[in-house]
């Protein structure tokens, strides 16, 4: 197939497309490559892919409508996977434009295109963190998702409703993959484990917000990768058990679906400290705060929904993923 990948210079783009090259699909990325972190980590996921005959790569932003829309004239591809976005939940708290350009302007564009393009499929990225102030756990995508506590959460949830409008209005297949807290190799640098590993090897003090009480569901990127392909090859249709009378958020009339894309397995925050503890061979110094506004306590992904669609059965466990982690970042950074 020819796959459009936004955001292919990203951790989760960038290991999606080499998957797809892999197996035999022409691939396009599509990446702004901003500087919300290092541009240079970016530009080393770009240079793994380059080589690859099926892969080409176009440099352009969401937010402009003409090059989107020309990527699609000139690619012509069959199936989208738009993982730009504008990410972080604690920044969209210091410059929550950023959020409403990419996100929203951003994500009706990809739509718009995918409309006038007669797209297959489009899967989208979006977030445990519509969950918000539910605390029901574990998370499941029939519960209500009306309470966001982050404008980063609330733009998810807007994407979700508006690949929905597509869906009923246009027939447009969509599938919005709500992740939870993705990790590994080639991570990124504003997430814990990135801070974690790189102030643990230089003997600083870590920040340990909650004081280590919250949990996540932290999931691998390898399990992540494999949902999503497996995903794209899924193409929605109408739900015939589909309830209008008691309709529930994950499935619709509309060829329409949104699933949990996670490790169904919560873990302490004190907990994962400890694992990183033992991969790099050092105690760390721990700052203990208070939870952040913003941040949930805890993350758990009911993933009933999508194991049913797709057979999906994540396998790495935090331990195993950790130490591949930590066997990157020595090797990356020449620890």
């Amino acid at each position: 197939m020819r796959v459009l990948v936004t955001g292919a210079a990203g951790f989760i783009g960038a290991a999606l497309s080499k998957r797809l090259v892999a197996r035999g699909d022409e691939v396009c990325g599509f990446d702004n490559i901003n500087d919300y972190y290092d541009v240079r980590l970016k530009e080393a996921r770009l240079a793994l892919l380059t080589p690859h005959a099926n892969f080409r790569f176009v440099k352009g932003g969401l937010q402009d409508r003409d090059a989107v829309d020309r990527v699609f004239a000139d690619f012509k591809p069959q199936r989208v996977v738009n993982l730009a976005a504008q990410a972080g939940v604690r920044y969209s708290r210091e410059n929550p434009r950023a959020y409403v350009d990419s996100n929203l302007v951003g994500f009706i564009n990809i739509l718009a295109a995918c409309r006038h393009g007669a797209i297959e499929h489009l899967v989208y990225a979006s977030s445990s963190s519509v969950y918000g102030a539910n605390r029901k756990l574990p998370f499941s995508v029939r519960d209500a998702v009306d309470h966001p506590v982050s404008l980063y959460a609330a733009t998810k949830k807007a994407n979700e409703l508006m690949a929905h409008t597509y869906s009923h209005l246009y027939g447009l297949p969509t599938t919005g993959l709500r992740f939870f807290t993705v990790y590994g190799p080639w991570g990124r640098p504003d997430m814990s484990p990135m801070l974690f590993a790189r102030k643990i090897f230089a003997g600083e003090p870590i920040e340990v917000f909650n004081h280590g009480r919250h949990s996540r569901d932290f999931t691998y990127i390898d399990d992540v990768v494999e949902g999503v392909l497996r995903t794209l090859d899924h193409v929605p249709v109408g739900d015939p058990s589909f309830d209008a009378m008691a309709p529930t958020p994950g499935s619709s009339s509309a060829p329409y679906r949104v699933y949990n894309i996670g490790n169904h397995v919560p873990v302490e925050l004190a907990r994962y400290i400890e694992i990183f503890e033992q991969c790099i061979g050092r105690k760390a110094e721990k700052i203990l705060l208070p939870l952040q506004p913003g941040d949930v306590p805890d993350t758990y992904a009911d993933v009933e929904e999508l194991t049913r669609a797709i057979d999906y059965s994540p396998s790495t466990s935090i331990e195993a993923g950790i130490a591949k982690f930590i066997d990157w970042y020595r090797d990356y950074y020449r620890v």
